[in-house]
């Protein structure tokens, strides 16, 4: 039975990525090694960081001034090498949900934390409007982004201060215009390739402005100097996160995965707004995560959900059990996955619906 892949993360990876990746396993580059036993500073290895850090710079259209970084720690090493390095006195921060919770407990670390909103109220089921930034904030960071609880910002905020952003979960879905931000983070294993890797684009003027001493391998300077190999990188991650780039290039680029991406939201979020045994859990349509569908039984159907899931298994399909803070389910529809896939949840709803 073919498989619908609708976890959260590690999530779906094309089948290109899948299978260039597995080749390079057995033999990398004609060299008769695994590009996992090869050497992170032989030329065939080097050369496949030097692509992925253009093929990032092309697909996003990354301005000069700014450096591509592959580092280790995902992002949640982010959420304190951020502040380490940007946060000289206050920063600004939009608590949207979890992950933005995280980022500012570390932020704390490092100086006084504003935080300018918060959707926390009716738990985090909508993005904060008209708040005010602090003008003498050292940055505003913001997750674009909230894959538990299904919202996103899906335009680059116009803000007067150094702007930074999580995009874990939504990077290289639709274009971002790279220019506004100081820095931008991004956990792998949603759009990009296996967990074990965070892509960081850094404003290279940002830097060096903090008076404190910064540990090394804390510092950004540091993996600069060091074109991303200042200690061995994940090598099998990098290798499937360049084939990811190339397939995006292949697709059409970032605009095509836009496009797709919204026909894939769409064909969901239509069929919960029709369908009387579904509800989603965002509901501003302005608000809802085109990455991370949310919605749970409606009222009064909620002793379906156990029976709902269980069906949905007998489709192939996987994944959609939603996170335990929301409950309900969760279908994610990263770059990755077919329309196709979308159709055969929607299909099952439908069929759902007709038996009760």
């Amino acid at each position: 039975m073919k498989k619908h892949n609708f976890y959260a993360g590690p999530s779906i990876l094309s089948e290109f990525t899948k299978e260039e990746t597995a080749k390079a396993i057995m033999d990398f580059a004609g060299t008769g090694l695994s590009v996992m036993e090869v050497s992170h500073r032989s030329k065939e290895f080097q050369a496949v960081l030097d692509e992925a850090v253009e093929l990032v710079k092309e697909l996003l259209e990354v301005p000069e001034g700014y450096e591509v970084l592959f580092l280790q720690g995902g992002a949640s090493m982010q959420f304190c090498m951020v502040p380490y390095n940007l946060l000289n006195k206050k920063a600004a921060y939009l608590n949207t949900g979890v992950w933005a919770k995280k980022a500012i407990k570390e932020a704390k670390f490092f100086g006084e934390v504003v935080e300018v909103a918060s959707s926390a109220d009716a738990n985090f089921n909508y993005i904060p409007k008209n708040y005010e930034i602090p003008a003498d904030v050292d940055f505003f960071h913001y997750t674009s982004n909230n894959t538990i609880f299904g919202t996103e910002i899906t335009e680059d905020p116009q803000v007067n201060v150094p702007l930074v952003a999580d995009m874990s979960s939504d990077i290289f879905s639709r274009p971002i215009d790279v220019s506004k931000y100081d820095l931008i983070y991004a956990g792998a294993q949603k759009n990009l390739a296996p967990a074990g890797v965070a892509l960081v684009i850094v404003k290279k003027e940002a830097l060096g402005k903090v008076s404190r001493e910064i540990p090394t391998m804390l510092n950004f300077q540091t993996h600069i100097d060091g074109g991303s190999m200042f200690n061995t990188p994940p090598c099998i991650a990098i290798y499937a996160a360049l084939q990811t780039l190339k397939w995006y290039k292949q697709c059409g680029g970032i605009a095509a995965m836009q496009k797709s991406n919204i026909e894939k939201a769409k064909l969901l979020y239509d069929e919960l707004d029709r369908n009387a045994l579904f509800k989603a859990v965002v509901p501003n349509p302005a608000d809802r995560s085109v990455m991370n569908i949310c919605f749970v039984m409606s009222e009064g159907n909620e002793n379906l959900q156990d029976e709902f899931l269980a069906f949905t298994g007998t489709k192939g399909i996987v994944g959609i059990k939603g996170h335990r803070s929301v409950g309900g389910f969760r279908a994610s529809t990263y770059n990755a996955l077919p329309k196709e896939s979308v159709q055969v949840l929607v299909d099952a709803m439908k069929e759902f619906e007709s038996k009760h």
